[in-house]
């Protein structure tokens, strides 16, 4: 569908990734949402482990944030370039080690969560699933930073739209665009966060483990295939079968995963009454 580049759109607030520099080190918006990410989910899962879960030790949730860092980084940024943009780093392959430049993935850095907790949960001898649903209803709260940064960086912009609230984004084409980032900060941030929340509280939400790190996966995986919708897939791989994208593609073992997460879940003894 062509767009008339002069329809009325809602202006882009225009904010500096940079928020302060000091010679040739920047502090960026985009560093900031993954610090703050990391730091209030952690503290999160102290609140939700103390209140309901009782599933680690706090010494055990400050080392894991250790390993989870490492994980996210560096899951996130080999799935960037593996997934969404292999082509360019090949020709240039010192642009990999550029990660204040943008281009993390979240499926690869819930790959390398993945290898951190199952690394974990064996290292201290913690029920691995039980672990799982605790770091599972913390994880929003970094998906909605990461996605409000992606949004003040100006990338991952929407497909050409004449609804009301399109913007057109800085570098793009001059059309206007679905401000899909916030979609995804809204859906993959705050809907999914305050349904586990609400299940996590529950009696017994801690009880069936797997169930919430499962909720997660669907919602998660249903959030993205839909706003995948919305949202201009990258330059690589483009769209795909269909006309579907990659990130719909790679939602698709999590949505499964999910369900049989919560199957499994269902399948245990009831938590004891009272």
């Amino acid at each position: 569908m062509l767009i008339e580049p002069l329809l009325a759109v809602l202006p882009f607030p225009t904010i500096d990734p940079v928020i302060v520099q000091f010679g040739p080190i920047a502090i960026r918006w985009y560093g900031l949402a993954y610090v703050a990410g990391l730091i209030l989910g952690w503290r999160y899962m102290h609140v939700m482990n103390r209140r309901y879960a009782q599933a680690m030790q706090p010494r055990d949730i400050d080392d894991l944030l250790f390993w989870m860092t490492l994980g996210v980084v560096l899951g996130g940024r080999l799935g960037s370039v593996l997934f969404y943009n292999l082509p360019y780093y090949i020709d240039n392959p010192l642009a990999v080690l550029a990660i204040w430049q943008g281009g993390m993935s979240f499926h690869g850095g819930l790959l390398g969560v993945i290898v951190a907790e199952v690394l974990f949960a064996r290292r201290r001898g913690i029920p691995l699933l039980a672990m799982a649903d605790l770091v599972a209803v913390a994880v929003p709260i970094g998906l909605f930073f990461g996605r409000i940064a992606n949004f003040i960086n100006g990338e991952l912009y929407g497909r050409t739209t004449d609804v009301a609230w399109a913007m057109v984004f800085p570098g793009s084409d001059g059309l206007p665009r679905h401000p899909s980032q916030l979609y995804e900060a809204g859906l993959e941030g705050i809907v999914l966060f305050v349904v586990l929340y609400l299940l996590a509280r529950r009696p017994g939400g801690f009880a069936r483990p797997g169930a919430l790190t499962g909720v997660f996966l669907i919602g998660y995986g249903l959030s993205r295939i839909v706003v995948e919708l919305a949202r201009e897939p990258d330059a690589y791989p483009g769209y795909l079968i269909g006309g579907t994208t990659m990130g719909q593609w790679l939602s698709l073992p999590m949505l499964l995963a999910g369900l049989f997460l919560l199957w499994r879940s269902r399948r245990q003894a009831p938590p004891p009454a009272g």
